[in-house]
């Protein structure tokens, strides 16, 4: 007597078998279990849009892409900084996570004043802001 797999047991054979006898017998979907279809290819020359309308990558208006790269720095060495903080405040912190010596050298150029988030450092170091359209 021949078994589907050498793997598993007769039991989970069975049950496999079972969960694709729609498919086979038919010849396409079951609709029974959708996760299991395989979504659709785009035509050729139609590019597959992933992302919601507006949201798509690229760099913001308001924004260059080095302000958006430099930003991103920013925020990965500032978010868990304690805001509101001081520009004292933003460098002793970034000796603390030993961010690199770029980062120390924006936050040693920014204004003594107090900042919120790192929007506000950015915007201070002159990296743009983006523009939001509604």
């Amino acid at each position: 007597m021949e078994r589907g797999s050498d793997k598993h047991g007769p039991r989970l054979d069975e049950e496999q078998k079972h969960e694709t006898e729609g498919m086979i017998r038919g010849g396409g979907t079951t609709h029974a279990e959708e996760w299991k279809e395989p979504e659709a290819m785009p035509a050729p020359g139609e590019e597959a849009q992933s992302y919601p309308p507006g949201h798509e990558p690229g760099t913001p208006e308001g924004i260059t892409q080095r302000g958006v790269d430099v930003r991103s720095d920013l925020a990965k060495w500032l978010s868990d900084a304690h805001w509101p903080a001081s520009k004292q405040d933003l460098a002793r912190h970034i000796a603390r996570v030993d961010a690199p010596d770029q980062v120390a050298d924006m936050v040693d150029s920014l204004p003594e004043r107090r900042f919120t988030n790192v929007a506000e450092v950015a915007e201070a170091l002159g990296l743009g802001v983006e523009k939001r359209r509604w």
